[in-house]
């Protein structure tokens, strides 16, 4: 008997051992898949993007306000696209911003009972709400109200602008919120036995304790924005021309990718993939920015 139990035992070790070797085994496959996906999307977008640079000038394609690809004379210049990409972007962090870590202190440090839940719930179903609506409610709402108090048709970077920043409120409110809650109870405590009033607490310790994952959030809600296609297209305008104040109408990069990505071939393809390269190349840049804030915070706790 005792002999049988050693054996029944030996053979549910090995069975234990062999499924976590596959689930390891499965774990490492999904993470391959993952970094896959992304070397084979990067090599194909340069690619695809990289032969243009052997036609045009890259001094043309940078700097260059002209993009007229279907002339007789082409041109291949995205600096307006690049400027307009940054402005809306801008516009949107300078709107959202003030709203976005004033809710997060809110929720973080005042909010209580089901009225904190209601308002939870409203900013994940905001997270949630595609792109097209928030374009739709641009164009009910946003742009005739530009229109009637600032003048022009209402299609311009400004109308983009607040539509971004009504879409970017809950990556920078969840993560601001989540960063301003990990601050130690034993800061807060302290600051209030030294004397300081609760709003003093939270402007003197409490936020500058939260500081990277604060900055963290707006990285990502910058990302989000400098992506952002659909919504912008309905409200920005699509003018392939340089903006001259936000009021004017304009053409983001994502915009002119999606606009000229239905009859583009030859040289104009490569444009556009091109434009691709540097709108990823900013993504990327940005969530490297993410990830060394992110390490220095753990390396400073």
């Amino acid at each position: 008997m005792v002999t049988g139990l050693k054996t029944g035992l030996q053979k549910s070790k090995r069975l234990r051992t062999a499924m976590e070797s596959v689930s390891r085994v499965a774990l490492l496959a999904a993470a391959l898949i993952s970094i896959a996906a992304v070397v084979l999307i990067t090599l194909f977008i340069v690619q695809q993007g990289l032969p243009m640079f052997s036609k045009v000038p890259a001094s043309e394609f940078f700097l260059s306000t002209v993009w007229t690809p279907s002339a007789s004379n082409p041109h291949y210049g995205i600096a307006s696209f690049i400027i307009a990409s940054f402005e809306v972007t801008f516009l949107a962090m300078i709107f959202s911003l003030p709203i976005a870590l004033s809710c997060a202190i809110y929720l973080s440090e005042f909010a209580k009972g089901k009225f904190a839940g209601i308002l939870r719930s409203a900013i994940e179903l905001l997270a949630g709400i595609p792109s097209i609506i928030y374009g739709l409610f641009g164009i009910a709402l946003v742009v005739p109200a530009i229109r009637n108090t600032l003048g022009g048709n209402g299609y311009s970077l400004l109308s983009a602008g607040i539509i971004l920043a009504i879409m970017i409120l809950p990556t920078i409110i969840n993560f601001s919120e989540v960063s301003i809650r990990a601050v130690s109870k034993d800061l807060r405590m302290a600051s209030v036995a030294m004397g300081a009033t609760p709003w003093q607490t939270i402007y003197k310790v409490v936020l500058p304790s939260a500081m990277s994952g604060i900055v963290s959030s707006v990285v990502l809600g910058l990302g989000r924005a400098i992506g952002e296609t659909t919504a912008v297209l309905l409200v920005g305008g699509n003018a392939p021309v340089f903006a001259i104040k936000p009021t004017d109408m304009g053409r983001t990069m994502t915009m002119n990718i999606i606009t000229d990505m239905s009859y583009a071939t030859g040289v104009h393809m490569e444009a556009l993939f091109a434009t691709a390269m540097l709108l990823f190349l900013f993504i990327l840049l940005l969530n490297a920015l993410v990830v060394e804030i992110s390490r220095r915070s753990r390396l400073e706790n």
